[in-house]
């Protein structure tokens, strides 16, 4: 009984598990939607303050019997009201989500919960310190969704949308999250998790190497800029110790191996086993498919 999600390891999870920070990013839930897959691929954020999932325990007097017994009936006339409405995507992810609730009850709060860690766990990831305490969490919570799991964690640190002190405030940010993030890759490597593990590393552009557009002055504005940008892969089978691609002189644009943003895209889909190609789902009235060349 109850709807169990394609492709989960745990049916007890989402599949797909969001760690924003205590406020949504910019563009809110958008940030984490299905796109144009099936409703039942959209993320699931956990709260970074208060219950991690909003209602996720019952009030006391309600027990699990009864939840069970409100449950099957729900599912009843929600299915009575789905079978007169095929091909609804988001009907059937929203009944899922009614079961998947029920079973995550159990589950989160032991996910949750560190004390399980050891001293000298919590110390690599620099849990309690000043500097990581916006990321340290975040890191170590990915690595228990994944070894639960959880296919796929999207974890937010920053904000890094700083244009001007930039040295200053991105020096800040890069201590924020270096330690966390050499302790995630580490934890992964030593628990035999790195190897199937792919672990990406963005943002949303770069910052132009000159400070002429935002005022100039001590302050060292920069602007956005959407020429040039790094971002990293670790894990899942990628090459280490490998650069790809360089800029000009000035770090203003990207001047060898250019590809546009799709072709990462693609490159993520080959390294976690999907050809690209056979990835085509009808919305809208018509089959969408992700049909270009990758950088592979």
């Amino acid at each position: 009984m109850g709807h169990v999600r394609p492709g989960l390891v745990n049916e007890n999870l989402p599949g797909f598990v969001v760690l924003p920070r205590s406020s949504y990013p910019q563009g809110g839930a958008a940030n984490w939607s299905n796109g144009f897959l099936p409703a039942e691929f959209q993320g699931t954020p956990l709260g970074a303050q208060g219950s991690p999932i909003l209602d996720l325990n019952p009030p006391p007097r309600v027990t699990r019997q009864q939840q069970r017994t409100h449950l099957d009936l729900l599912e009843e006339l929600n299915q009575k009201h789905l079978d007169a409405r095929p091909g609804r995507s988001e009907l059937e992810a929203r009944m899922g989500s009614y079961e998947l609730a029920y079973r995550t009850q159990n589950e989160v709060p032991g996910i949750l919960d560190l004390k399980g860690e050891s001293q000298a766990t919590l110390e690599m990831y620099g849990m309690g310190g000043r500097k990581t305490d916006a990321c340290d969490r975040k890191c170590l919570l990915a690595r228990r969704l994944v070894e639960k799991g959880v296919r796929f964690v999207q974890a937010y640190a920053g904000n890094w949308d700083s244009h001007d002190y930039v040295e200053r405030a991105h020096g800040s940010l890069i201590r924020s999250v270096d330690r966390p993030i050499a302790a995630l890759l580490k934890d992964l490597k030593d628990r035999g998790m790195l190897d199937d593990t792919l672990v990406f590393f963005c943002g949303e552009f770069g910052r132009t190497p000159d400070n002429g557009l935002r005022g100039g002055g001590k302050s060292c504005g920069r602007d956005h800029n959407a020429k040039a940008m790094t971002m990293w892969f670790a894990g899942g089978g990628v090459r280490g110790d490998h650069a790809i691609g360089a800029t000009d002189e000035l770090g203003m644009e990207a001047v060898e191996c250019v590809n546009p943003l799709r072709d990462v895209h693609l490159t993520l889909l080959c390294l976690l086993g999907l050809d690209d190609k056979r990835l085509t789902c009808y919305h809208a009235g018509r089959s969408i498919s992700s049909v270009s060349s990758a950088v592979r």
